[in-house]
C-alpha cells in the first residue's frame, strides 16, 4: 500500500488523518476495485500540500523527473511495482526504449534519467535510451557522477518502429517505448502511428493535456471516495475554474479571468468560514498545460489580476519551450505547514503503477506557506523510513507518527486514479 514514511509535520495527527487510516481496510478494498476499471498510468508523481485543516492535491505529472531525489532505501520498491507495470503494458517485453527531455545539459535530469533506467533494468529489461535532440546525432556518452554514466543515442525510424542503430552495441528494436518528455513543445512526427507500444500515450503530454481536465477528473473520484468514506470532500480536493482566451501582453480576457478569482475566492472563504479557519484565502493562477514552475502566482484578491505590472505580465505569458499562454487554471491554494529547518516544503510522491514508491520533500527556503515551491532555488530532501517501522510490529498502533504519510498515500492514489480516468476520456480512440 504505502511504506511507513516520515513527514516533516510532527504535530498530532488530524482528524482527516485519523478516519483516513481508521478507513484502511475499507480504502483499500474500494482502491482494488477501481483498478480492476481503470488502467493506472504507467508512473506518476503528485504535488501534495497539507494545510494542517485540508490535504490535496495541487499536481500530477504523467512523465516525472525526479527518481534520482528518492531515497535509495526505496529501489526493491521501484523494481518490483517497474516488474508489475512492464507486465501489463507489455507482458513480453525484453527491451524498453526510453524517449527522454532534450535536457543534456542539466545534471539533475539526467541523474534522473540514470535512475530510472536503473529501476527499470533491475526489473529484468534491456534498456536504452533514444533522444529527440536533433544536436545528438551520434552516440553520445554522459558522465553524471563518479562512475556514473549515460550513453544517449539518436533515434531513427524504420517505417513505424523507432529503433537504435550502433555498430558497437548493436542494433535495437524495443517492444515498448517509456516516455520521460512531456511534449511540450508538440507531438513530433517520428512518434506519431509508431505501432510499438508508447508510455504513456501521447495524449498524456502536455500537447494536448490540460491541468483543468485532470482536476475535473480528480473532482469527479472525490465526490465517489468522499461518499464512500463519509467525509467532505472539500477537505481534500481544491476549487477550480478554468479559463480561455488570455492573452496578458494585450490584456485580454484579465477582467473575466478576474471575475472568476473572485468567485473562487469566495467560496473558499465560505469554507473558511464553516470551519472558522483565520487564514486568508487565496489562488493560484497558472498554466493550463506544461510544468517546470512557469506561468504561474499568487492571488488574494481579483484586481491583482487587473493591475499587473509588464514584469508580472511578461512571466506568466510564456512557459516551457517558449509557448504562449492563451489558458489558466485557477486552483485553490493550499497553505502547506510542513516544514524543514523552517523552509516551506512539500511532499512529491512517487508512484509506478498504482504502487507507492516513495516521494521527497521539495523544499523553498525564500517562498512562503503561500507561495508555489516550483521555482529556481528549491531544493529536494529525500523521505526518509521512519527507522522504528522499517519493519513494523504487527500490533503497532494505526495512528502512530508513520503511519501519518498513508493518508498522503491515499491522497495521491486518487489524483493517479483521476489521470488514469483522464486519459481514458481523452483517448483520441475513444472520441
Amino acid at each position: 500500500m504505502v511504506p511507513h514514511l516520515k513527514t516533516a509535520l510532527t504535530g498530532p495527527l488530524l482528524s482527516l488523518e485519523k478516519h483516513l487510516i481508521h478507513e484502511m481496510a475499507n480504502i483499500e478494498h474500494w482502491f482494488r476495485i477501481q483498478w480492476l476499471e481503470h488502467a493506472a498510468p504507467f508512473y506518476a508523481s503528485v504535488d501534495l500540500r497539507n494545510a494542517g485543516f485540508k490535504l490535496a492535491p495541487v499536481d500530477t505529472n504523467l512523465f516525472p523527473g525526479g527518481f534520482n531525489n528518492l531515497n535509495p532505501d526505496f529501489l526493491s520498491l521501484s523494481v518490483q511495482a517497474a516488474m508489475v507495470a512492464v507486465e501489463k503494458v507489455c507482458p513480453e517485453a525484453h527491451r524498453l526504449l526510453i524517449i527522454p527531455e532534450n535536457h543534456t545539459r542539466n545534471i539533475y535530469y539526467l541523474k534522473n534519467l540514470f535512475e530510472l533506467q536503473n529501476i527499470l533494468r533491475k526489473s529484468g529489461l534491456e534498456v536504452r535510451i533514444g533522444s529527440l535532440d536533433t544536436s545528438i546525432s551520434e552516440p553520445t556518452t554522459i558522465v553524471v557522477e563518479n562512475n556514473k554514466s549515460l550513453l544517449i543515442e539518436p533515434l531513427k525510424r524504420i517505417k513505424n518502429r523507432l529503433v537504435l542503430e550502433n555498430k558497437t552495441l548493436g542494433n535495437f528494436d524495443a517492444c515498448a517505448i517509456l516516455l520521460n518528455n512531456d511534449l511540450s513543445a508538440g507531438i513530433p512526427d517520428i512518434l506519431k502511428n509508431i505501432e510499438q507500444n508508447l508510455i504513456p500515450p501521447l495524449h498524456a503530454g502536455w500537447a494536448s493535456r490540460r491541468k483543468s481536465q485532470h482536476f475535473k477528473a480528480y473532482d469527479d473520484v472525490v465526490k465517489s471516495f468522499a461518499e464512500f468514506i463519509k467525509v467532505d470532500p472539500w477537505l481534500i480536493n481544491p476549487y477550480f475554474d478554468h479559463a480561455s482566451g488570455i492573452d496578458f501582453h494585450a490584456r485580454q480576457g484579465e477582467d473575466e479571468l478576474a471575475t472568476k478569482v473572485e468567485q473562487i475566492l469566495n467560496k473558499i472563504q465560505s469554507k473558511y468560514k464553516e470551519y472558522k479557519i483565520e487564514h486568508e484565502p487565496f489562488v493560484i493562477v497558472k498554466a493550463d498545460a506544461g510544468t517546470y514552475g512557469m506561468g504561474i502566482m499568487t492571488v488574494k484578491h481579483g484586481d491583482e489580476l487587473r493591475n499587473l505590472n509588464r514584469k508580472s505580465r511578461n512571466k506568466m505569458s510564456v512557459v516551457k519551450e517558449g509557448l504562449e499562454v492563451s489558458e489558466v487554471i485557477i486552483q485553490e491554494g493550499v497553505y502547506s505547514e510542513e516544514c524543514i529547518n523552517e523552509a516551506v516544503a512539500e511532499p512529491v510522491v512517487y508512484m509506478i503503477d498504482h504502487f507507492v514508491i516513495g516521494g521527497f520533500y521539495r523544499v523553498h527556503t525564500t517562498r512562503g506557506k503561500d507561495e508555489n515551491l516550483n521555482a529556481p532555488g528549491m531544493h529536494f530532501v529525500p523521505l526518509a523510513f521512519e527507522t522504528s517501522c522499517s519493519t513494523p510490529e504487527i500490533d503497532e498502533s494505526p495512528l502512530s507518527t508513520p503511519n501519518r504519510f498513508y493518508a498522503y498515500g491515499v491522497i495521491a492514489r486518487l489524483a493517479l486514479l483521476a489521470a488514469a480516468i483522464e486519459l481514458e476520456v481523452h483517448d483520441p480512440m475513444n472520441q
